[in-house]
């Protein structure tokens, strides 16, 4: 499975380097010289990084075979993919990859189903994105009082929403 490390953005300066949008928490590692990069869309790359640098905030990277302003501008928009394999099992027992938490069903402490989780956002609270049955999207906060229990290797996380977090009875 891949999983997104990445989004290639504007272009910086007039020799190939571009900003990126980083979207992992290893940085360092994921964009190293000589790291290999597979693209979305599948047609630019793979990408090597030639060279990396933070500058006012912001990761600007060069790839190699990239070497002026147009040929960055070219990638803009481009998400910059890993292996999901290549990621290392997080330490902390309450830590998870996101790409472990899409695909878990997700039912409540009585072991009612509620759906799968379709997607894990990352915007001031850490958010799943569950896809219910009856096809809609459902925002459950992904903090330890609301989801107490993740089990990966079962294939399920268990939710004790609060009062009105899923409003089924608006549904029906």
């Amino acid at each position: 499975m891949q999983v997104t490390v990445g989004r290639i953005g504007r272009p910086h300066g007039v020799r190939g380097d571009v900003v990126v949008g980083v979207r992992t928490d290893e940085p360092e590692l994921r964009f190293a010289k000589g790291s290999r990069l597979d693209t979305d869309p599948v047609a630019l790359g793979p990408l090597t990084v030639a060279a990396t640098k933070w500058h006012s905030g912001e990761l600007l990277v060069r790839f190699e075979g990239i070497g002026d302003r147009d040929a960055a501008a070219d990638l803009r928009g481009t998400w910059l993919l890993v292996d999901s394999s290549t990621l290392a099992p997080p330490d902390d027992p309450d830590e998870f990859n996101d790409a472990d938490l899409r695909g878990l069903a997700v039912r409540t402490l009585d072991g009612s189903a509620v759906g799968v989780v379709d997607d894990v956002l990352h915007s001031g609270q850490d958010m799943l994105v569950v896809k219910a049955a009856d096809g809609r999207e459902v925002m459950i906060p992904f903090v330890k009082a609301i989801v107490p229990e993740v089990d990966v290797s079962a294939g399920f996380l268990v939710i004790d929403p609060p009062e009105g977090l899923l409003n089924i009875e608006e549904a029906t």
